[in-house]
């Protein structure tokens, strides 16, 4: 029986093209799952054979675990301090094992056998498959689409299948049985059945590898991608950047009589492609990125990472875009909040922001408007400015003399002191247990206060654009801090739930 099955192993080993140890598994975990059955516990088996002699032994065995985490399965586990009874040298997660009765190979059931044999070995193919397809480096698969799968697509490479979700197809495309696809690859996931490679064709990086592959300048590095912004099938910007004064990077990425940009166009359903001209000022690359309006002006803010860009009325729908997709798209590609607005909604903005500003400077600093007016064409837009811009600055103004001068930054100092009193006794009166809230900073614990939220309710109350308002956060998020607070809601609720069952 013994050189039988040495046989057996060889034989399948040769025939399925896999290592003799992976064989040799197969049979050990179908000896052991036969072994399972005669006990009524869930416990532990071992099987080994020698790989030389084909003789083997069974052995149930019990894992180490330490003596304040209990027992969570007491068939298979033993607590550290019974181990050591045992075996005085024996640490937490080792095993200990004992010698049972080993099952003959004939007593298994030949179809149990081949199963666990056969579904081994199919796993290791796999395996095997996957580890050569992924040691090529590549970064798209290119495969014929095999079948349809709960709305996802299994595309087909050789003996190797992708997962191609519905969410990461092109919209609107209609990929049937037996079409040639390409797909970027996200990401290998070994525990799905079937298909393990995770496919996207929507992603922007799928649009960067095309243009990798149609402009050989990027591979040479003379050229480089510096981000993607996507509209799936309808339209996309990419930013470009030459790293060679003598290649103009949008010219290149177009090709000659459009031949490079068409090519990833008709790849991806049609979708238009806008190539920018990356730029390390942020005002430039996001008026570069509104193509083809026009900017008359632009405002930033770095601290809310925005900016204001003011175009005039014929530009105003071709800045915006159907749907606002121009600005949407722009604003991926650059990282910054872009606020359209036209000359009329920029003058109004800005005299509100001057009012509220001219507000703050005649109560805090106790001047009169012109003093006020006078700090503001100057340029000064806070309190902590005139505090603690260089002296020399402040002298400069023709309408401020020495002593005025000192008088304002001695105020403005006072009033900054005054408010951070103020600030910190409106921190200490909130509560705890939003002060814990992951994710809050004290400096957004001390937005928060400014603002009124004191408790976590108060916080899980606020809609998004509320808390965007009140810390300067992105909507994802402040999204996220919300449904973070609510949290002890749902908690509490299917605890009311759990007690009246």
């Amino acid at each position: 029986m013994n050189r039988e099955l040495l046989m057996l192993v060889e034989a399948i080993s040769r025939e399925k093209n896999v290592e003799r140890d992976v064989v040799f598994g197969a049979v050990e975990a179908a000896l052991a799952q036969a072994t399972k059955k005669l006990y009524e516990g869930d416990v532990d088996i071992r099987v080994a054979i020698d790989r030389d002699t084909g003789v083997y032994e069974t052995f149930r065995r019990w894992h180490v675990v330490p003596d304040e985490a209990g027992l969570q399965l007491p068939d298979q586990e033993i607590l550290l301090f019974e181990a050591k009874e045992q075996i005085p040298d024996i640490e937490v997660d080792e095993y200990i094992e004992e010698p049972v009765e080993s099952v003959p190979i004939g007593r298994i059931g030949a179809m149990a056998a081949k199963q666990v044999i056969l579904q081994k070995i199919r796993d290791a193919e796999r395996e095997m498959l996957l580890n050569d397809f992924m040691s090529r480096g590549e970064k798209i698969f290119v495969g014929t689409v095999k079948r349809m799968d709960k709305g996802d697509i299994i595309v087909e490479s050789g003996r190797v299948e992708g997962r191609l979700r519905r969410g990461e197809m092109i919209p609107k495309e209609n990929l049937r049985t037996g079409d040639r696809v390409r797909a970027m690859i996200m990401e290998v996931d070994l525990t799905l059945r079937g298909a393990p490679i995770i496919l996207s064709r929507s992603a922007p990086e799928f649009m960067i590898e095309l243009f990798r592959q149609e402009v050989p300048e990027i591979e040479q590095g003379l050229l480089e991608i510096k981000s993607c912004a996507r509209d799936p099938g309808s339209r996309a910007k990419i930013a470009v950047l030459s790293h060679d004064k003598r290649v103009d990077p949008i010219g290149t990425c177009v090709g000659v009589r459009g031949t490079r940009v068409n090519a990833v166009t008709n790849e991806l359903a049609g979708e238009r492609v806008d190539i920018v001209l990356w730029s390390e000022d942020p005002a430039q690359f996001v008026i570069g990125a509104l193509a083809p309006a026009n900017v008359q002006s632009i405002v930033v803010d770095e601290e809310k990472h925005a900016m204001d860009v003011v175009v005039d009325e014929e530009n105003l729908a071709i800045a915006i875009g159907r749907g606002g997709q121009n600005v949407r798209l722009a604003s991926d590609l650059t990282g910054w909040k872009i606020n359209i607005m036209d000359a009329a909604e920029s003058a109004q903005k800005q005299a509100d922001e001057t009012g509220t500003l001219r507000k703050l400077f005649m109560e805090k600093l106790d001047v009169d408007e012109e003093i006020a007016d006078i700090l503001i064409a100057e340029g000064f837009t806070s309190l902590e400015e005139v505090a603690y811009v260089p002296l020399q600055e402040m002298l400069e103004i023709e309408s401020f003399d020495e002593d005025t001068v000192n008088e304002l930054r001695a105020r403005a100092k006072d009033a900054l002191l005054t408010l951070e009193i103020a600030r910190e006794e409106s921190v200490e009166e909130v509560s705890q247990d939003l002060r814990d809230l992951q994710g809050l900073t004290p400096d957004l614990i001390a937005k928060l206060a400014e603002a009124g939220v004191q408790t976590l309710d108060d916080l899980a109350d606020l809609a998004v654009d509320e808390l965007t308002e009140i810390t300067g956060q992105s909507e994802d998020e402040a999204k996220a801090l919300i449904m973070k607070a609510r949290e002890h809601w749902f908690t509490s609720e299917a605890a009311t739930q759990e007690s009246t069952s």
